[in-house]
């Protein structure tokens, strides 16, 4: 999961440095990524318990 999250993130990186012709992709992908982050942290702090 994390794997997956820090690859969106670098995309997103890269794509956003690079030009602007694709811009609404790239924020889904940082959608994507962060939607991600959250629920790998939501669903580790209910496996805590």
């Amino acid at each position: 999961m994390r794997t997956l999250i820090v690859v969106l993130l670098i995309l997103w990186l890269i794509g956003a440095v690079s030009s602007n012709t694709i811009g609404g992709f790239l924020h889904l992908l940082l959608l994507a990524s962060l939607i991600l982050l959250i629920l790998d942290v939501v669903g580790r702090r209910r496996s805590s318990f």
